[in-house]
This record gives structure tokens, sequence and C-alpha cells, in this order.
């Protein structure tokens, strides 16, 4: 999940209830040695110290919100990142006003359908402190405030650009194989099918996704595990059309309210028509340029790199300190790419690397490597989301690359 735009899965009142229940439960009479070391040192982070009370209670606030993954390695995570990111906020003269933190407050209980006071209630019912919660806000906000004040002049987007995520009505050549699920959504029950939803959204496997099918879902694809037949993306409505195009093989949709219930779509394969080439609107490549043309340095060193990295984003650690130019990223129409950079990411998969060409009359060697591919999709869409869409996927990939900076310079020590 996104560390900047992405929240915590949404919180419902019936998902919450349960969970809090079962933890208030759980007996606390823990030992009183125990209770003493809470408030020592667990970690470390520069010279900032997270303690095991922060932990537990990070960890506990996690389960109550039912975020995916283990909450005590999800909680150290977090807590090591919050300290980095106050560390350089406090760096940036940034200090979110005490209306802000209480807006953000209301805002993150809003998704639960409660107000600030209901959910800290909640929360302490639970031996959740406020102040955790508050502090888990904070940083949010925080965040949000430094990576606009330091990356927002770097991500405007033009009208060209919100054109070519537009792309051309030409999507009818892509064909689409989806299984689905609805979830029903009687009056009252709206909170408990939300949750369900936000869990299968998680899925990442077309046999969990079909069993899940079989379980929870309305449609009477259920019985084939929810799987639907080949359909030409151009056949499906708009707003199904924005969310599954941008999913890969496996991916799960976010929940798509629906009249009467919840839909979730899975991707399960992608193809061209027989008759057109499928259509893109923009292609987004980095090209990191290594000194040495086709010598065995060169080549070395970008297997080096190869072997370290999993995504575009990765570069932006390697050429840290190096001049401007030696990175190159962008997305482009296809049309406007330089041909031989455009034959060769025509032969890659997302995050898939070529180092055939140069530069430099063959002194410089090109890492090329294809971040995404965005189909062309129809006009109707709202070029106001498109243009905030575009913004926030630029802002993610600073934040992200900016934070990776941050822990890789700092000291973290377990005590």
């Amino acid at each position: 999940m996104s560390r900047l735009t992405k929240p915590m899965h949404s919180l419902t009142r019936a998902a919450l209830a349960l969970t809090l229940a079962a933890l208030a439960w759980i007996g606390t009479g823990a030992p009183q040695a125990h209770a003493q070391n809470l408030f020592a040192p667990a970690i470390k982070v520069n010279d900032n110290v997270i303690t095991r009370y922060e932990l537990e209670q990070r960890a506990r606030m996690l389960q109550l919100f039912r975020s995916p993954g283990d909450p005590e390695s999800t909680a150290r995570d977090q807590l090591i990142e919050d300290r980095l990111k106050l560390d350089a906020a406090t760096a940036a003269g940034l200090r979110p006003s005490r209306e802000e933190i209480e807006a953000g407050m209301e805002e993150f209980a809003g998704r639960a359908d409660m107000s600030a006071e209901e959910l800290i209630n909640a929360l302490d019912g639970a031996g959740v402190a406020e102040q955790t919660f508050r502090d888990f806000i904070i940083v949010g906000v925080t965040w949000r405030q430094l990576v606009r004040a330091r990356f927002a002049p770097r991500v405007e987007v033009s009208e060209r650009e919100i054109d070519r995520a537009l792309g051309q009505t030409g999507a009818g050549s892509v064909r689409v194989l989806l299984a689905e699920i609805i979830i029903a959504a009687e009056p009252g029950q709206e909170a408990a099918a939300e949750a369900r939803a936000r869990e299968i959204a998680q899925i990442t496997t077309p046999g969990a996704f079909s069993a899940a099918a079989r379980r929870h879902s309305a449609s009477e694809s259920r019985g084939r595990g929810g799987q639907l037949g080949w359909q030409t993306v151009s056949d499906l409505p708009p707003a199904i059309q924005s969310r599954v195009l941008g999913l890969a093989p496996g991916q799960v949709s976010e929940p798509i309210p629906i009249p009467g219930g919840i839909a979730l779509f899975q991707m399960r394969a992608i193809e061209e028509g027989r008759v057109a080439e499928p259509e893109y609107a923009a292609i987004e490549y980095a090209a990191y340029y290594i000194d040495g043309g086709r010598s065995d340095q060169a080549l070395a060193r970008a297997q080096k790199i190869r072997d370290s990295i999993d995504t575009c984003d990765d570069l932006y650690g390697i050429a840290k300190g190096e001049p401007d130019n030696v990175l190159d990223r962008g997305a482009k129409k296809p049309e406007e790419l330089p041909a031989d950079i455009a034959a060769e990411l025509a032969r890659l998969d997302r995050h898939e690397v070529s180092t055939a060409l140069t530069r430099a009359d063959g002194q410089t060697l090109v890492f090329l490597m294809l971040c995404g591919r965005t189909p062309a999709i129809a006009e109707d869409i709202s070029r106001e989301n498109v243009m905030l869409s575009l913004q926030n996927r630029r802002l993610e990939s600073f934040a992200n690359g900016y934070l990776e900076q941050l822990r890789a310079e700092a000291r973290i020590i377990e005590k």
C-alpha cells in the first residue's frame, strides 16, 4: 500500500465492534515485570527511541483496524518509518496545526462512519490510548505536508498529459478475462458488506478468489468461482474499465459500489484483439546512463544494478548524488518515443530491463527499464479525476523513493 496516498483499510462499525469486543475480552493481567519493561527502549532510530509500549499499542490498534499482515511486524516497520518522517519534517520546519490534526482524526474516523470522539472511546475500551491514535494521525498529516512541499512543484500535470492519459477511444481491441464477486448489501448491512469486500480485495491468487466467490458472491457466477467469459474492454461500463485496465493478472480491484451491493473484479488475463493492436495513451520508462558503453566494467555495473532493484522507483536510490541528467524518467505517447527506445520497450514487461542501447557514440550504456503502460480509455472519464490520479501517482513515487532514502541513511538499532 502507498505510503502517501493510500489510506489504511477502511474501518466499519460492525468489523470494529467485533474486533474491539474480542480484544477487550483478552485477559489483561500481564506480569508486573513485563509492565515495568513496557517503557524500555526497543528500537533506536537515529537519536529517537521506540518503546515496547509504543510497539504494543500500535500492534493492537492495527488489529482493531483489521490491517493485513502480522500486526507486530507491521507496527515495527510503521513506527520506524514514523520516526524518519517526523525527523525529515522537523528538519524542514513543518509542524501541523492542532486544527489540521483534529481534521485528520475526524476524516479517518469518518471512514468507519464514526466521529473522532466515538472512535477514540472505542479504542480506549480495547486498551489503545488516545495518544497512540493521535500520533498515528500526526505522522500521516505531517508526511503529506512534507511530500507536497518538497515535490509538488515537480508533479504539475499539463492538459496535454491529461489528454495522453485519457488516450483515444481505441480500447475495444483489448479483451480481458475477469472473475467477479458481488456482495449483497441489504439496508442496514452496508458496513458488514464493505468489511467483507475489503478483506477479499487483499486476495492475490485465482484459487483463493474463486473460493471466496463460491462462499460470498450473490452473482450467478458463484457456481463457476466467479469466472466470466472473455469480454472486450469497450463493452464494460467506463467506471469498471478504468478500474480493471490498471490490474495485473491476479490483482483484485478496489471495492466498487453498485446498486444493492459491492463488486470486486480479479484480472485473470488480458490479450490483444485479433484485428487491432492494443492502444496505449502513454509508456512510462526510466533510463539510467552508465559511462563506458558496452565495456565489461559498464555491463558489470548494469548487471549489479539489475540484481539490486525491483522497480523504477529503486533507480532514484542508485542515482542519488549524481547529476540530474544521469537518470531520465518520464511518460510519453508511443509515437513520441525515440525509435530505438520504443523498439526495446515493446519487448519488455513491466519492471523488465534492457541494456541493448548506447548513447554518445557508444560511450554511454543505457540501462532501460519499463515502468508501465497506460492503456487508452474512454474520453468520458473525468479529466479532473485523471489529473488527480496523475498527480498522486507521481507524488507517491517521489514519496516512496524519498522514504527509502531516509531509511537507507538511518541508524536503526534493535535493543
